[in-house]
């Protein structure tokens, strides 16, 4: 599944083309994704602007004159392309490669841009991804938002705001760094990047970066700064180029090549001076790749 980095990919390179744009025509090839489709939803799309492009978590957000949003989510393999009169771009850096495959085009914008006609299409080979229509206002309140917490790309995540979150908590790190409603948007690759970087083993209780007063200690500090720092530098790198994957230009990502930790299981650990070997467990049945040597 795509993480934040990705989303963020595939928002900056819709934009350009999106923004300002009016759907001339949205083409539904299909009842449904992960999920039916909203009632009437291409009928409600038709004749209006795109006034911007957003993000919260791993959600893209298309916002329309009139104050209704599109919510779109990837899924396990879903990716937009641009089409127009002489290029084909499709925006996202992941590990990958995304389909081509046209029998898998299950959402065609038809927009009206001022360079013309162009057409911007949604394709997803598993449909686990979805769209759903929503006020601007409620946003907020929608199931799919209220629950969530910080963006590692905001103000808002500092290592105060941590340790209010980990607090007394025995859950294991990589655990609590995974719950969306604690930090929104963190996946399985970054989370262990950023434990990597910041020397912390997967397994150590969450609890344990918080002293007893609730303030943050010093290894919560460098966790803080480790995350915001490894997401930046994904967004900056295009993302992951993770399987099933592509940007929304074609162009491919290049931050796997920089993967510290991720993916490199009996590979030796990069950390100066350490001579580990970077190993591999399961966690929530999920692959968590770290350095027993020197992540404590």
């Amino acid at each position: 599944m795509p993480e934040l980095p990705e989303v963020e990919t595939v928002k900056r390179g819709l934009a350009p083309v999106m923004e300002g744009s009016r759907i001339r025509r949205a083409e539904l090839r299909r009842p449904d994704l992960r999920f039916p489709f909203p009632p009437a939803f291409a009928e409600k799309l038709e004749g209006r602007r795109v006034t911007s492009l957003g993000r919260r978590a791993k959600y893209l957000l298309i916002d329309l004159e009139g104050g209704d949003v599109v919510i779109a989510h990837l899924g396990m393999s879903g990716s937009f392309r641009v089409e127009g009169a002489d290029a084909v771009e499709a925006p996202g850096d992941f590990h990958m490669p995304r389909s081509k495959d046209t029998r898998h085009d299950h959402v065609v914008f038809h927009l009206e841009t001022p360079e013309g006609e162009r057409r911007v299409v949604y394709n997803d080979p598993r449909r686990f991804g979805f769209m759903d229509l929503a006020k601007r206002e409620d946003i907020a309140a929608h199931a799919f938002f209220r629950d969530l917490g910080a963006e590692p790309t905001g103000n808002t995540l500092d290592a105060d705001y941590i340790a209010a979150k980990f607090r007394g908590r025995q859950t294991p790190l990589k655990a609590a760094l995974l719950d969306q409603k604690n930090i929104a948007g963190l996946g399985n690759i970054y989370v262990c990047e950023a434990l990597w970087r910041s020397h912390l083993s997967p397994e150590r209780h969450a609890g344990t970066l918080v002293t007893a007063a609730g303030k943050p200690k010093t290894e919560l500090l460098a966790l803080t700064e480790a995350i915001r720092q490894v997401i930046a530098d994904a967004i900056e790198a295009g993302g992951s180029t993770l399987r099933d994957h592509i940007r929304a230009d074609g162009s491919l990502g290049y931050f796997q090549h920089s993967f510290s930790a991720y993916d490199r299981a009996g590979e030796p650990c990069r950390t100066p001076g350490c001579g580990g070997t970077i190993g591999r467990i399961v966690q929530s049945g999920r692959s968590t790749f770290y350095c027993a040597d020197c992540q404590k």
